[in-house]
């Protein structure tokens, strides 16, 4: 989502989701996002039992 989106258009979706305090789930590479918006955050990873 962010990597194509300019910083300012960024900000503005962080401020709208902080403001409105929406439940949202949302599948996101980018960390720093992640931080600012996510209360809550669950981390799949790959598990490779062979």
């Amino acid at each position: 989502m962010t990597k194509e989106v300019d910083v300012i258009y960024r900000m503005q979706i962080e401020e709208l989701l902080l403001e409105h305090s929406p439940t949202i789930l949302f599948v996101e590479h980018d960390s720093e996002f992640c931080k600012h918006i996510a209360t809550k955050i669950v981390e799949l990873k790959e598990i490779n039992h062979f």
